[in-house]
């Protein structure tokens, strides 16, 4: 079995085992390149079909070619798709020029907080991985939250030999992160073999793009000719660049996203 679908096996075990211990469950979907990927698993999954919703949390500050795409493809892949805000914070003016902290916290953290004590989720699918961010390797594929949706960073679980704790305590609720082991080329390797549909935020213009999509006051291009899947390929075979080195580098240092995730942020 080559690479690809080695991953793509585990990641549809994973995504199966969570959803025959959760029926409550739904999915995160930012849009971006590993969430989408995330979601083409998910109908692979179950044979075309999502069997519970997709929540995309929405700040009001995202890229438009990012509401464009998602409209688009919640109508032709028939999704049940939930845009939770957290309106409140929006009528109080948080935002990004009143610092990230605060601004992330409110619009992302708050309102997902917000939408599972709504739906009442025990579990949430996201597309996070280990090697896109350093705090985020200290995540494991069945991630417990507390009733207060916190991060105990320093008290997870043991996963060894894909051996993963699926039960959560009555007040908790499980992240389950089926992208976990995934690299960013891989990713692009597997969208490519695929055929999955992208922003086409992600492809160069006047030789600049995006490797890293969310809200557009937060995030910046970098120099690439890369316009194509085939080119992105080539070119993280030889770059040095971070993935997320356009994002809002207040929010990205390893201090201020270690804090976020402790509060629940994704």
């Amino acid at each position: 079995m080559d690479h690809l679908s080695s991953l793509e096996n585990q990641s549809i075990f994973i995504i199966r085992e969570a959803y025959a211990q959760f029926r409550n469950v739904a999915m995160l979907w930012s849009i971006g390149k590993d969430s989408t990927t995330l979601m083409w698993l998910i109908r692979k999954a179950f044979f075309g079909h999502i069997p519970f919703p997709v929540m995309h949390i929405d700040t009001n500050h995202k890229f438009k070619e990012i509401y464009e795409f998602r409209d688009k493809y919640a109508k032709q892949w028939n999704l049940n798709l939930i845009v939770a805000k957290n309106q409140q914070a929006l009528d109080r003016g948080v935002c990004p020029e009143k610092g990230k902290l605060q601004c992330c916290t409110e619009l992302k953290t708050n309102a997902l907080k917000q939408a599972i004590d709504k739906y009442k989720f025990r579990a949430l699918y996201l597309a996070i991985r280990r090697d896109e961010h350093g705090i985020r390797a200290k995540e494991r594929v069945f991630s417990p939250r507390d009733e207060d949706f916190e991060w105990d960073y320093k008290n997870q679980p043991p996963e060894l030999w894909d051996q993963y704790k699926t039960q959560s305590k009555e007040d908790e609720h499980l992240r389950v992160h089926p992208l976990l082991g995934w690299r960013e080329i891989d990713v692009w390797e597997y969208i490519l073999r695929e055929n999955i549909p992208m922003v086409t935020l992600y492809f160069a213009k006047k030789g600049r793009r995006f490797r890293s999509i969310g809200c557009e006051c937060c995030c910046n291009p970098v120099d690439s000719e890369a316009d194509t899947i085939e080119k992105i390929v080539d070119e993280l075979k030889t770059t040095k660049v971070a993935e997320r080195s356009g994002r809002a580098q207040d929010k990205e240092s390893a201090y201020m996203m270690q804090k976020l995730r402790s509060l629940g942020y994704m």
